[in-house]
């Protein structure tokens, strides 16, 4: 998992904010088997200019990350080096994608000052591919790079009207749901995971009908789902069209999947269901420490940031099933920037990291799932476990819901109004407002920040 800037999103991502979190779930969270480190130091040797000067003879090659993408955690920098004596790969990480981005397009703008590659968060994608892709490398021409190894959807977002592939995925966030097993036992509930994903197979609306039958017999103290921002973000993840239309328009005020998604989730607060906290703030840590819900909206790098704000005893305690619809909540990809000092073996090296065969390390150990179907026949994915989730065979089901996310319009804020629609908006349910006062709360406070 990446919080990126969650604090995405490492899915990186980030944030405090829900369509940015992963990069800020990611900076804070403990990975699938040993403590994930956040990659925020410098490796080492390099003045943030792109020195192409690696000492006796070596060329470094410089990365541009955010958050923890865990490349040097999972050791493939020193595997890399190895196979390539002549290359060394230094690091620059800026722990938040929000103090990351600015800076990555300021530098494309003015064309100084980039390194040999960088990376971009799904949330800003669309708006380096209509903006920037000119300043940017067609990786698709890259050596040993084939469209095959990507998942359609992912690929098409770093492409693009004229077909040039300006980004390589990295991982991605297939939704899932993680659950509790020994509260919901205790509410009455099955346990069994293909049970309990058909309780809300097809529909979002179903999940909540289950949250009512958690709460009448729920254990003192708990709500059914963590946030309204954790339902709102799952429940919009899954859908085509979200804050803007095909042509770039901004739609999210008129788009009725997005007033469903919000209504849904603000009758969930209305009745209980969630609780009142807002995700990846310290009072939210709390209500995991403390075992205070039953249910999460849950890609693959949540399962790290719940290993990461759990106490022992919650080992083993959770399980997880498909969510009602697919969705995708996180993900980045690799640039190369035309003006870079080693454009050739910068270009190689992001190849060779986006590999399904790297894809698939990194899951193992950092908790990034795979952007490359290939991967997922892969040893590393088909046998990954999660201490949290005990036997659950978690590689397969996050497959399983990655194979059927499908191509959504990515806009250039989305990470603005998905937040407004979150924290300015679901979240005063829990305090009181109606649902009407919290969507035009929501709708002004993401109206003026948009105006900026």
């Amino acid at each position: 998992m990446r919080a990126r800037t969650l604090p995405h999103s490492r899915s990186r991502s980030k944030r405090g904010k829900p369509f940015a979190r992963k990069a800020l779930a990611v900076a804070a969270v403990v990975s699938m088997g040993t403590g994930l480190l956040a990659g925020c130091a410098d490796d080492g040797g390099d003045d943030g200019s792109g020195s192409s000067s690696g000492g006796e003879g070596k060329t470094t090659i410089t990365l541009g990350l955010f958050g923890a993408f865990g490349y040097k955690e999972a050791g493939l920098y020193d595997e890399y080096e190895k196979l390539n004596p002549h290359i060394k790969i230094a690091e620059n990480v800026v722990e938040r994608n929000e103090n990351y981005y600015p800076a990555l397009l300021n530098h494309l703008t003015t064309n100084s000052g980039l390194q040999d590659i960088q990376a971009v968060e799904v949330g800003n994608i669309t708006e380096i591919v209509n903006t920037q892709a000119g300043k940017l490398e067609d990786l698709s021409k890259a050596p040993g790079v084939k469209k095959s190894d990507w998942l359609d959807w992912k690929w098409q977002q770093a492409t693009t009207k004229d077909g040039r592939t300006i980004g390589l995925g990295t991982d991605i966030g297939p939704m899932a749901i993680c659950y509790r097993k020994d509260l919901f036992e205790k509410a009455g509930l099955p346990t069994d995971r293909e049970e309990v994903g058909k309780l809300w197979e097809g529909d979002w609306a179903k999940l909540i009908e289950v949250g009512e039958d958690y709460q009448k017999k729920a254990p003192k103290g708990t709500t059914f789902m963590d946030s309204p921002g954790g339902l709102i973000s799952a429940i919009l993840s899954s859908e085509k069209e979200r804050f803007y239309d095909s042509s770039g328009e901004i739609i999210y005020k008129t788009n009725p999947a997005v007033k469903r998604a919000f209504d849904l989730t603000a009758e969930a607060a209305e009745k209980g269901l969630v609780g009142a906290q807002t995700q990846f703030q310290p009072s939210w840590d709390q209500t995991i420490a403390n075992s205070k819900f039953a249910a999460i909206s849950c890609p693959p790098w949540m399962l790290g940031y719940i290993k990461g704000k759990s106490k022992p005893d919650a080992a083993g305690k959770w399980d997880v099933a498909l969510a009602p619809k697919s969705g995708n909540w996180g993900g980045s990809f690799l640039t190369v920037p035309k003006n870079g000092k080693n454009v050739e073996e910068a270009k190689k090296l992001a190849a060779w990291l986006t590999a399904p065969e790297q894809q698939a390390k990194l899951f193992s150990v950092q908790g990034s799932f795979p952007s490359s179907p290939p991967a997922y026949t892969m040893s590393e994915v088909t046998g990954a476990k999660n201490d949290m989730t005990g036997d659950a065979p978690i590689g397969k089901i996050f497959a399983e819901a990655a194979k059927q996310i499908p191509l959504q319009v990515i806009g250039p804020k989305d990470q603005i109004i998905g937040q407004g629609l979150a924290d300015n908006g679901v979240i005063l349910v829990t305090k009181g407002k109606s649902p009407e006062e919290a969507w035009e709360t929501a709708t002004k406070t993401i109206d003026n920040n948009l105006d900026k």
